[in-house]
């Protein structure tokens, strides 16, 4: 699959999983959503039921910022699968200009958003790109 199709799926996508490690180095993977603009990937805290108000992956990327996320579709036709991994750099935006438009961002593609308050906003800055396809 070209980067091209790659993108397109990735961002019709509805669900990833977002890998990361926490401070003392252990692997450490939650599903999110999200959306991709550009080479950046946003995902945001958002306010259904969490164990604390700033979530294990917060403090995983302030720590080691690195960060790597997974789209995938399954189907039971296997010829029909496929995976787009995305690795690059975290930031997290608690206010700002930027944090503003991914959450627009993230309402436009998400409509239950609109009734959620979104905290703190994941930003992945891309750097690579891999993908993989049963058929291309």
């Amino acid at each position: 699959m070209n980067e091209t199709e790659a993108r397109r799926r990735a961002e019709a996508a509805r669900v990833a999983r977002l890998g990361s490690l926490t401070p003392d180095g252990q692997l450490h993977l939650v599903p999110i959503c999200f959306v991709l603009d550009g080479d950046t990937l946003y995902t945001a805290i958002d306010e259904k039921p969490k164990r604390s108000a700033r979530p294990q992956r917060i403090a995983n990327l302030l720590a080691h910022p690195e960060a790597c996320v997974l789209i995938d579709a399954w189907d039971e036709d296997w010829s029909q699968l496929w995976w787009v991994r995305l690795r690059g750099r975290a930031r997290v935006l608690e206010n700002g200009s930027e944090r503003e438009q991914a959450v627009a961002l993230l309402r436009g593609k998400y409509e239950q958003y609109g009734a959620h308050e979104l905290g703190a906003v994941i930003a992945v800055d891309l750097d690579e790109l891999r993908t993989w396809a049963a058929v291309d």
